[in-house]
Order: structure tokens, then C-alpha cells, then sequence
């Protein structure tokens, strides 16, 4: 702002310094800047027309060489179009010719398959033209048959009606005869099948089942204890009876009471014998006598004391046995009640055989015949363990072993699949599974094997004589011999009454007629024999 006004004010304060009027001064000033403004005017347009003419050339330059390349671009893309068409051109020939060529194959191909037609068709009616002629040809000898069947009838009737005045047999009579001699010899050709069949299937089955049981057998062995109902008490020496018996038999009378045992002290040397049916409380008198005698000291309230150790003793012994036996056998999960129960059973013994014993073999027979047909082992194993345990108890409960046994296993939350093996290994239910089956098998195996039990010698002959008066009663027997221990029955038949055939159906009948009459442990074998003699004298 400073400098405009020293602008304007410079000419007054010029003019005052030299004299001259101040608006000459701003005169002058006007008229220069008029001039540099029209000087500079002058030079920018030169500049601009200078500017314009090198744009102007540029333009010209560019376009020039734009239109250049745009005649190249064309010639280039005219080519480049040409070459393509060209392309496409022997494309679209060569898709053509292998269009033309497959159209060319498919059609030999329908030639082929309507001349496959043609040939197939007159096959056709070839084979129609001679099954028309082999039907008329059956026609013919349909009614040539039947021709000959209606003379055929009447030549029948006429033999029967000269049989008939031959023979003074009516047709009735006549043909009963007819009837009866068909029935024998179609009973002899049954027999002859029955035993063909049954040998071919013996010779396969028996074949895979001894192999199954034999291994079983073989690889499973028990101790077996003798049936008794007394156990033997040895003493030191005979004045022990005495104190056993007490003042006026108050021992004695106290060791029966506590135990439930009855003692018998007679005239043998050292010796005390105790009775009774229930093999746990004989073991109890027993332990008890035999720490009475090494304590000394035998009085009534020492007895009863005693006696409740042992019980207490007893029963711990019994748990240890059912587990085991639960361990033994590989069968684990057991109900604590059912552990007892079984360690009840190493004191109970059938048919002479020890039944926990039994029951391990059992087990392991039934494992490893399942484990042989590739069935449920861990199942088989658990039924055949608990398949007389109703026998712990069933001198306290009414019932057979076998359903007091499958009750306790409902009780105890055993699977339906084990209280039927329980159940049905002696048959009186049935079976519904292929586990239950191994497991009465087993039974049997370990019971009939020879030395597993042993009955009383009155019972035995009368098994034996039993067995056989039944082979006996039946007609064309001569003897029978009842031989192995009885679990076998030899008939010698009578030659002139019993042929090769009928043998067959003889052992069957009189088989069946044990299984329905006779009580038995295991299986009995039915051997008939049939042999003739001809004997001469030479003289």
C-alpha cells in the first residue's frame, strides 16, 4: 500500500523538486505504460503465433503417421482375417469328412445288423416250419399212443379175468396180494435207502463232530469225586470218642444241634463218621471236630463257638471258590449271589461226579466247541458255568435243578440267552439258541465219558437188565448182551426172520424204545447183528 501511494504521490513530490507540473509527469507515466502494455501485447501474440504454427505441424505430422499406420493396421487385419477364414474353412472340410465318414460307418453297420435280421427271421421261420411238423408228428403218436393204451386196457382186463378163474381169487383178494407184496419190497427198498442215507451222513457228520468233540475232550481234564453222603473223621487215638460224645452225650447232642450233622461213633478203631445229605455242613462238623481236637478244649459252648468260626470261615471259602472258578473259566460279571452259589457247589456231588468240576469242564468244552463253529464263546461259557447251579440249592427248594436254576439266573439279571441254556440242557425246554444246543451237548460229554460218574451197583444191573429185557421184546431178536459199563446193547437177530435190511429199522425201534423207557446218563449204542451158519458133518 506504502508503494502505491509513493505511485501516485513520486510525481507531486518530482514536480516539487524541479518545477514541473505534476500532471505532466503523470501524463508521461500514462503514455509509458500505455506503451509497455502494448509492447508486451505485440510480443505475446507473436509468441502465440509462433506456438500455434509448431502445433499445427505436429498435428499434421501425427496425423500423417496416423493415417500411415491405420493402411498398415488394415492390410494386417485383412490378412490375419484371411488366414482365419482359410482356417475355419478346412475345419468346417475336415469335421465334414469325419461326419461323412462316421454317417458312412453307422450305415454299414445297419446294412449289417438288417442283413443279421433277414438271416435270423428265415431261421425263424425254418424252425417254426419244423416245430409245426414235430407238433403234428406228436399229434400222431399222442393217438397212436392212446390207441395202443386202450388195447392194453382191454388185454388187462381180460388177463385179470382168466387170473381170476385161474387162480379163484377174486380182484379184491387178488389185489390186497398185490398190496401186500408192494408194501414189503417198498419196506425192504426204504430200509436199503434209510441205511444208504444215514451212512453217507454218519460218514460226513460223526466225521466233523468226533474231530470237534475230541478236541474239546483233549484239551480239558477233571478230577472227579466220588458220591457220599458220610465223611470219615480220623482221631489220635480212641479216647477222643469219649470226650466227643460227653457227660451224659451232651457233646455230641451239641455238635448236632449246631451243625446238622449226625455223628457216628461205633466200634471202628479212630474213626468218626458223620451223615447227612447237605455235603456243606458235613465239611463244617468236620473242620469244626478237627480244631476241637487241636484246641483241647471240647464243651458245649466251645462247640457252638467254634462252630460259628467255621461257618464264618466257610462261607468266606465258598466265595473264594465261586470267583474262582468265575476266573478260571473266563466268565466274569457275575452277581455276588451267584458267585456263592457256585462255591456252594465244589461240596456237591451227582452221580459221583464233583458238580463245580463238572461245571469248569462244561465251560470249556462249550468254549471250545463254539469257538470251533464260530459261535458266541463268551455266551456258550457262561450258560454251560451256570447250568447246575440250581443243584446248590435244590435240596432247599422244590423244583428241578434246571428251572430253580434258570430262576435264579432271572433273579441275578442273567440274559434271557443264558437262563434258556439253564434251562434246556436236558431238554425239557427248547432250545432257542445254537449256544444253548453246545451246552447240553457239553453236558453230556462231560457226564457219559467213561470214569465221569458212578451209580450204586443195585441201580446199575437194574439199568442193565432193563436194557436188556427192552431189546428182547421185540420180535426176530434172539440174545442181546448189554456190554461197555451199558452204554452199549448187542442184539444177535434170528437170520430167518430179520433180513440185511429190516437190521436198520430194528436198531431204530428198539432205540427209540430205550429213549421213551429208560433213564440213563450220556447215550447208548444199538449194535444188531445178523449172521448165518451153515454147518455139515462130513462123515
Amino acid at each position: 500500500m506504502n508503494q502505491m501511494l509513493s505511485f501516485f504521490f513520486a510525481p507531486s513530490i518530482l514536480s516539487a523538486g524541479t518545477g514541473v507540473s505534476p500532471w505532466i509527469v503523470v501524463l508521461i507515466g500514462i503514455i509509458a505504460l500505455g506503451a509497455g502494455i502494448a509492447g508486451g501485447y505485440f510480443l505475446y501474440k507473436l509468441y502465440l503465433k509462433k506456438t500455434v504454427g509448431t502445433a499445427e505441424q505436429q498435428a499434421e505430422t501425427i496425423l500423417r503417421n496416423a493415417k500411415h499406420e491405420a493402411k498398415t493396421l488394415k492390410k494386417e487385419a485383412i490378412q490375419e482375417a484371411r488366414e482365419e477364414n482359410q482356417k475355419l474353412k478346412h475345419e468346417q472340410e475336415r469335421q465334414f469328412r469325419e461326419r461323412n465318414s462316421e454317417l458312412q460307418k453307422q450305415e454299414n453297420r445297419l446294412n449289417q445288423k438288417e442283413e443279421a435280421l433277414d438271416k435270423k427271421e428265415e431261421l425263424f421261420l425254418k424252425k417254426f416250419d419244423q416245430l409245426d411238423a414235430k407238433q403234428k408228428n406228436l399229434a400222431d403218436r399222442q393217438a397212436d399212443l392212446d390207441r395202443r393204451q386202450a388195447e392194453i386196457d382191454r388185454s388187462g382186463e381180460l388177463i385179470q379175468q382168466e387170473l381170476q378163474r385161474v387162480a379163484g381169487l377174486s380182484r379184491d383178494e387178488a389185489k390186497q396180494i398185490l398190496m401186500d407184496s408192494l408194501a414189503a419190497e417198498a419196506r425192504k427198498d426204504a430200509a436199503g435207502i434209510v441205511r444208504k442215507i444215514e451212512a453217507e451222513a454218519k460218514e460226513q457228520g460223526e466225521r466233523k463232530a468226533r474231530e470237534i468233540i475230541s478236541v474239546a475232550i483233549q484239551r480239558c481234564a477233571s478230577d472227579q469225586v466220588s458220591e457220599t453222603t458220610v465223611t470219615t473223621v480220623p482221631l489220635p487215638n480212641d479216647e477222643l470218642k469219649g470226650r466227643l460224645i460227653g457227660r451224659e452225650g451232651r457233646n455230641i447232642r451239641a455238635l448236632e444241634n449246631a451243625t446238622g450233622v449226625e455223628l457216628i461213633i461205633d466200634d471202628t478203631p479212630e474213626v468218626v463218621i458223620l451223615s447227612g445229605f447237605d455235603p456243606v455242613r458235613r465239611q463244617i462238623a468236620r473242620i469244626t471236630i478237627e480244631k476241637l481236637i487241636a484246641d483241647g478244649r471240647i464243651h458245649p459252648a466251645r462247640i457252638e463257638e467254634m462252630v460259628e468260626k467255621v461257618k464264618r470261615d466257610m462261607d468266606i471259602t465258598i466265595k473264594d471258590a465261586g470267583e474262582a472258578a468265575s476266573f478260571d473259566s473266563g466268565v466274569f460279571g457275575l452277581h455276588p449271589e451267584l458267585i456263592k452259589l457256585l462255591g456252594r457247589l465244589k461240596y456237591r456231588t451227582s452221580y459221583g461226579q464233583n458238580v463245580l468240576n463238572h461245571s469248569l469242564e462244561v465251560s470249556y468244552i462249550a468254549g471250545i466247541m463254539a469257538a470251533e463253529l464260530g459261535l458266541d464263546v463268551a455266551l456258550a461259557k457262561r450258560g454251560a458255568l451256570l447250568h447246575d447251579i440250581g443243584k446248590a440249592v435244590d435240596q432247599e427248594v422244590e423244583g428241578t435243578h434246571m428251572q430253580i436254576g434258570a430262576d435264579l439266573a432271572k433273579k441275578y439279571k442273567e440274559s434271557k440267552e443264558v437262563v434258556n441254556c439253564i434251562a434246556s440242557h436236558h431238554g425239557d425246554v427248547e432250545p432257542l439258541t445254537v449256544e444253548a444246543v453246545i451246552v447240553a451237548a457239553a453236558d453230556a460229554v462231560s457226564g457219559a465219558r467213561p470214569g465221569a460218574r458212578r451209580e450204586s451197583l443195585e441201580n446199575y444191573v437194574k439199568r442193565l437188565e432193563k436194557l436188556e429185557e427192552i431189546a428182547n421184546s421185540f420180535n426176530g431178536v434172539q440174545k442181546s448182551y448189554a456190554v461197555q459199563a451199558g452204554r452199549e446193547i448187542r442184539i444177535i437177530v434170528k437170520p430167518e426172520v430179520v433180513n440185511d435190511e429190516t437190521t436198520v429199522l430194528l436198531a431204530k425201534d428198539i432205540a427209540r424204545k430205550i429213549e421213551e423207557e429208560l433213564e440213563y446218563p450220556g447215550q447208548i449204542k444199538v449194535n444188531v447183528i445178523r449172521e448165518v451158519r451153515s454147518v455139515d458133518i462130513a462123515k
